[in-house]
């Protein structure tokens, strides 16, 4: 029985653990010209940061299919 209890508080650690490794992020963008705003989230892990910097890149060139501006881009992070 308490080797059953131990396997389940390390079970319980690795969890949190990895919870730990990823990184939160929320883009807003929004159009500066229109009434334009679309929220995406992501989480990504430290290890793959490298996506996010890909997907940075990518909401940068967006412009508005209102009114052709280019769009602002904001990101709320939770490390």
């Amino acid at each position: 029985m308490e080797t059953e209890y131990n396997k389940e508080s390390s079970n319980q650690s690795i969890a949190s653990e990895s919870n730990d490794n990823l990184i939160k992020v929320r883009a807003i963008i929004s159009c500066p010209t229109c009434t334009y705003q679309k929220k995406f989230k992501n989480q990504f892990s430290r290890k793959e940061l490298e996506l996010f910097v890909v997907t940075a890149k990518i909401f940068d060139w967006m412009v508005c299919t209102k009114c052709g501006d280019l769009l602002n881009l904001t990101f709320e992070f939770d490390i």
